[in-house]
């Protein structure tokens, strides 16, 4: 069972869809803990986030997280998560933070395939415990994360 503060609610979910692309300036260049690089204002090419973040359009989604369970994998309640609906199998989502149904709930946990009648969720912060999955349980995968983005300021 998924724990209330834990689940994710219908209105957190969004499709990512592309409507614009903006053309952001891609320095080569790695970023400097000291002096600015000579070559800190060549710039490489530019990027497309939609290029960088989005394998497969038609099955690319946004997730608000709604809880603290995934702390340390740096997921924060509040931060995005673009997760991709194409890897939706336990066995292809091994050891990877998915996004699940189970019920009616919806959440957030990295995925350990034990064996055909049995799984475990795990949440990545140790105040909740692993949620084990049967067969025969309302269970499905909806989708592998991606990529977290989280306001920095």
């Amino acid at each position: 069972m998924i724990e209330p503060e834990d689940r994710i609610a219908l209105q957190d979910v969004f499709r990512a869809r592309v409507q614009r692309k903006y053309a952001i300036p891609f320095l080569m260049d790695y970023v400097q803990a000291g002096f600015p690089s000579p070559a800190e204002n060549y710039i490489e090419r530019v990027l497309s986030l939609d290029d960088l973040c989005i394998y497969h359009p038609e099955a690319t989604y946004f997730i608000r997280v709604g809880s603290d369970s995934m702390i340390g994998d740096r997921i924060d309640r509040g931060d995005f998560l673009l997760w991709d609906a194409y890897y939706c199998s336990p066995e292809v989502t091994h050891g990877k933070i998915v996004v699940v149904q189970l019920g009616e709930d919806f959440a957030v946990k990295r995925i350990n395939y034990v064996d055909s009648n049995q799984l475990i969720l795990e949440s990545s912060n140790p105040k909740y415990l692993p949620i084990y999955v049967n067969k025969g349980d309302k269970f499905k995968v909806c989708g592998r994360v991606t990529f977290a983005f989280q306001k920095l300021i």
